[in-house]
């Protein structure tokens, strides 16, 4: 009776980037290999080698992309980090929006946005709307700190591996880009039927929006799990 076939490790691809389309190079030789992950879109067992500056390792089956480390990614991250923690503030403290039609001033808040629509009955929409923008977003931002701060000084902290958990897991739920191009496309149908004065917190969440994306694609999930089990006892 002939035995089943177990599934086979496969080696990554490696890219070379530099700044323009990367070419493939083929597959990396079985060894010096430092890790074996799968793939998270097709579940498929990849032998990772050591890489190179500007190099990633891409799935040889449906290419994504499964590690792509930078220089002083984490340092970077780390960085972005603490900027967007300091711009969300920002961006909930002074006025949003100010519109202005027919003699009537409207000046508009993230976290006033959330009242009114409680306010009108509207509680579960309140917490869709200001969940995915500024809560996620929020508790993101203090698990990335309680997670690289150890990373980087370095030391070991019983929290490592539940942030790094965390932040994968809540990641994919943040909704900040997709509430900037929201709020981008508003303006242009709104423009037309009063006036509209964008506030200090209209600008602070666009760079916000630029430091908090910057961070989270700093942060290679590789590398980062590969500093988490070098500190986790």
């Amino acid at each position: 009776m002939q035995q089943p076939r177990l599934p086979t490790e496969t080696p990554a691809h490696t890219i070379v980037s530099t700044g323009q389309a990367g070419s493939d190079l083929g597959s990396l030789p079985a060894a010096p290999v430092v890790e074996r992950i799968a793939c998270v879109e097709c579940d498929l067992l990849v032998q990772i080698g050591e890489l190179g500056e500007h190099e990633r390792a891409t799935c040889p089956r449906c290419g994504h992309v499964l590690t792509a480390p930078r220089p002083d990614g984490l340092t970077r991250a780390l960085a972005y980090t603490l900027a967007a923690c300091v711009l969300l503030v920002l961006a909930n403290t002074f006025p949003f929006l100010q519109l202005k039609a027919k003699g009537l001033e409207q000046v508009m808040t993230l976290p006033r946005t959330a009242i009114e629509l409680y306010r009108d009955g509207y509680g579960v929409l309140a917490v869709l709307v200001l969940g995915p923008i500024v809560g996620i977003p929020a508790l993101i931002l203090m698990t990335l700190l309680a997670l690289l701060v150890p990373l980087r000084r370095p030391q070991p902290a019983p929290w490592l591996v539940p942030a790094g958990r965390f932040v994968s897991f809540l990641s994919p739920w943040s909704m900040v880009e997709v509430f900037v191009i929201g709020v981008l496309v508003s303006l242009v149908k709104i423009a037309a039927m009063a006036t509209v004065v964008m506030g200090i917190s209209f600008f602070a969440y666009v760079g916000f929006a630029v430091c908090f994306t910057l961070a989270l694609s700093n942060l290679d999930t590789l590398e980062m799990w590969g500093e988490i089990e070098a500190r986790t006892p």
